[in-house]
């Protein structure tokens, strides 16, 4: 779905988490980062997905990964996601699709014969510089980490 490959310059975002907090690329600068677009909090997939993360947040960080999860979202929606489920990494509020659209993660899908606009599950790792070091599309909700670690 999204055009961006690695190589291309991670485009530069600024939203708030789920505290109010801003948060921009710029924070993540000769830092790597994790920067995964899910669809909804409290879905099946999404949950898997998130929590996958979180039990192997160690692993991530002792890679240098730090982690940034988005969605559509409210702030206190995304609160009482990381309540309920004990994340330890915050999660972008994107309500007006901005950084969703500039990730190229937004477009049509299909479920259950109906179409819609929606986010596409996508995680980009993004290096130190600010550049693109992967794109995962075919993302695996109960074993992501793996996938980012390459184990």
């Amino acid at each position: 779905m999204t055009s961006l490959k690695a190589g291309d310059a991670a485009p530069s975002f600024s939203g708030l988490d789920q505290d109010g907090n801003q948060i921009s690329l710029s924070d993540y600068a000769g830092k790597k980062l994790v920067l995964y677009f899910y669809p909804k909090d409290n879905t099946p997939g999404c949950t898997a997905e998130s929590c996958n993360l979180r039990d192997n947040y160690s692993k991530l960080q002792k890679e240098g990964y730090n982690v940034l999860g988005v969605s559509a979202d409210s702030a206190k929606k995304h609160q009482n996601f990381i309540n309920k489920f004990d994340l330890p990494f915050p999660l972008l509020a994107d309500t007006d699709l901005e950084v969703i659209k500039a990730y190229g993660v937004w477009g049509p899908k299909k479920f259950m014969g109906r179409v819609f606009d929606g986010i596409h599950r996508t995680t980009f790792l993004i290096d130190e510089s600010g550049k693109i070091e992967e794109v995962i599309q075919k993302v695996t909700t109960k074993d992501h980490a793996a996938q980012i670690l390459g184990s």
